[in-house]
């Protein structure tokens, strides 16, 4: 299978084109298997939902995805997919979450540029082919490493050892962003007390009384009084009556019992703020700027 480059977006299509025969990848990946599924590390960690799959512009096979990682999925990090293989719980790859997470950031709403390419081959400790870096470099690398290797051929040769190959990097530009980072802490947002109070109302309620009414009862004469002499004349008789009246007395009741208590309720709430990321731009005798594309 030959690496490139450049590689090209897969978005909303999907590529049914059966493609044999690729090496970097153990098993051919189809593009629909590869849209919204998991991805799960070497150690069987789950990373993240893929996103976007990168084709090969030659053999138009998957080469790379994206998924979507951090806080609410808001970051997209590339993730190459030689030696990857579909199970029933999502893609598994053969690098790492945290190397997943530590990736180059790049934009995903576009091709990637060579420069790109080479840069995320570098962080994967994976080889760089040369259609994979931009055509100056891989002019100047071929160069260079066929000028050293016949030098070193030579030197060795003369002392009568095998030739040995320059494992030397080249000079490179670290780049450097800033990322969000949410935490919560603790803070004081009030107090509350409680406290009771007296207050005073009207009360009504009823209550029965009784009272002595005076009544005049008659009785017929009886024989008896018949013989009992009677003089007329005035005559008084007292009796004396009695009523019941109402009275209020109060007592003090316990009717309830109250306390403050405390409890814990989780919501959302979304955050911003800004970050600074640095770009490259490459500038060429005569004046000339363009960028390497890195956002």
């Amino acid at each position: 299978m030959m690496w490139v480059g450049r590689l090209a977006l897969f978005g909303l299509f999907r590529d049914h084109t059966s493609v044999k025969g690729a090496a970097i990848v153990a098993t051919t990946l189809r593009p629909e298997e590869l849209v919204d599924n998991s991805v799960v590390d070497a150690e069987g960690r789950k990373i993240g939902r893929v996103g976007t799959v990168y084709l090969s512009d030659d053999s138009r096979e998957p080469e790379w995805v994206t998924v979507r990682t951090g806080l609410f999925g808001q970051k997209e990090s590339f993730v190459p997919l030689q030696g990857a293989h579909v199970e029933s719980d999502g893609v598994h790859v053969v690098v790492s979450k945290d190397q997943v997470s530590d990736a180059p950031r790049t934009d995903t709403d576009s091709d990637l540029s060579g420069e790109e390419s080479a840069q995320l081959y570098r962080h994967y400790n994976l080889p760089t082919p040369r259609s994979a870096m931009p055509e100056e470099s891989a002019r100047e690398q071929e160069a260079g490493t066929a000028a050293g290797t016949m030098s070193e051929r030579g030197r060795t040769e003369q002392a009568g050892m095998p030739p040995t190959m320059d494992t030397s990097e080249d000079e490179s530009m670290m780049r450097s962003e800033e990322r969000l980072r949410a935490g919560t802490e603790n803070v004081e947002t009030g107090r509350v007390r409680l406290r009771k109070y007296v207050v005073t109302e009207e009360q009504q309620m009823t209550v029965p009384v009784t009272h002595e009414e005076v009544r005049i009862e008659r009785e017929p004469i009886t024989e008896a009084d018949r013989g009992t002499t009677h003089d007329i004349g005035e005559e008084e008789q007292e009796v004396t009556l009695h009523r019941e009246e109402a009275r209020v007395t109060k007592e003090n009741v316990p009717v309830e019992k109250v306390r403050l208590g405390k409890e814990t309720v989780t919501e959302e709430e979304t955050v911003a703020g800004e970050v600074r990321k640095e770009k490259f731009d490459i500038e060429e005798e005569g004046g000339r700027r363009g960028r390497t594309g890195q956002t």
